[in-house]
């Protein structure tokens, strides 16, 4: 019984390994010579701001949408949710919830892997100054990050669109399962806002809560393609760039404006920026230090691989 067990165990660890390095696309080992590179950058600049993105959380099962051959642009016809679509159809607010409403156990279950631990041990031990994630899926504040600005918002909160009425993602789960108590739920492919693929007829059967205070549109508080990042909160990033001493940019092709604006701001300070990402970026001009692998690769291996024998160069 126990050899059977065991067995069920690494049978069920190896599955869930398959399932989350499906969404990384190819790339190559990192080297020791380039860990060592980031981790003296890192040493002489105590102050960084790190700017993340969906690629360090493919790691955790969730796929991004550009990466090639495995992001769901490559996967899928389908094309994530535009801002003012969502404001003007209710057709459209009703499948983006229908999806979202199946999808949302598996999204939520995400757990932090290695990358967001070690940046949230790097806060700890002050080699960073915080973290700006362009990710909705809270896995940094999961890792205990404490100083996480969410450029684009978080998935775990629902917003009015008419109203200040808030209320947690996990509250309106149980809302929308007793008003869908038949819902059925396929549970096909999630996205990286926890988006699913599901058929048109639960759609247009779904049933979707008015805001309790006003009556108004419910939306989750992220930012749509086609709308704006708030801006507070871009003046507040500004403000962390202007009191950093550089930038790590991890995990992020930087194709969106409002991450690559944090590495324009940067620039013009005359800091340094370092990039860590499989694949060329839209900042590869611009970086001090640019190493093409996976962020697993390299990050958690900072200030620890010394404590267990010095690194020998791959190159």
């Amino acid at each position: 019984m126990r050899v059977n067990n065991l067995l069920r165990f690494r049978s069920t660890s190896l599955q869930r390994c398959s399932i989350k390095q499906q969404y990384v696309p190819q790339h190559k080992p990192a080297l020791d010579d380039d860990i060592k590179r980031l981790e003296d950058f890192l040493l002489s600049k105590p102050n960084v701001v790190v700017l993340t993105g969906a690629g360090i959380s493919t790691e955790s099962g969730i796929p991004d949408y550009r990466s090639e051959g495995v992001g769901l642009y490559a996967r899928t016809n389908h094309k994530p949710i535009q801002h003012m679509e969502f404001l003007k159809s209710s057709n459209v607010r009703k499948r983006y919830w229908a999806r979202n409403f199946v999808g949302w156990p598996s999204f939520s279950g995400k757990q932090a892997n290695a990358t967001h631990h070690a940046l949230s041990r790097f806060e700890r031990e002050m080699r960073i100054q915080s973290v700006v994630t362009q990710n909705v899926d809270r896995l940094h504040t999961k890792a205990g990050t404490k100083n996480v600005v969410e450029l684009h918002g978080s998935g775990y909160v629902i917003k009015c669109l008419s109203c200040e009425y808030r209320t947690d993602r996990h509250e309106f789960q149980h809302i929308l399962a007793s008003l869908n108590s038949t819902f059925n739920n396929v549970l096909e492919m999630t996205r990286p806002d926890g988006d699913v693929e599901i058929p048109l007829d639960y759609i247009e059967n779904f049933k979707i809560p008015d805001c309790p205070q006003c009556g108004g549109d419910l939306k989750p508080d992220i930012v749509f393609f086609g709308d704006c990042v708030p801006r507070q909160r871009l003046d507040k990033i500004a403000e962390m760039v202007y009191n950093s001493d550089g930038l790590l940019v991890l995990g992020s092709s930087l194709l969106v404006f409002s991450g690559y604006r944090i590495v324009l701001q940067t620039k013009d300070l005359k800091l340094p920026v370092a990039i860590v990402n499989i694949g060329d970026t839209r900042a590869d001009h611009l970086a001090d230090i640019k190493i093409s692998a996976k962020c697993g690769d390299v990050i958690p291996k900072l200030f620890d691989y010394r404590t267990s024998g010095s690194a020998n160069s791959n190159s």
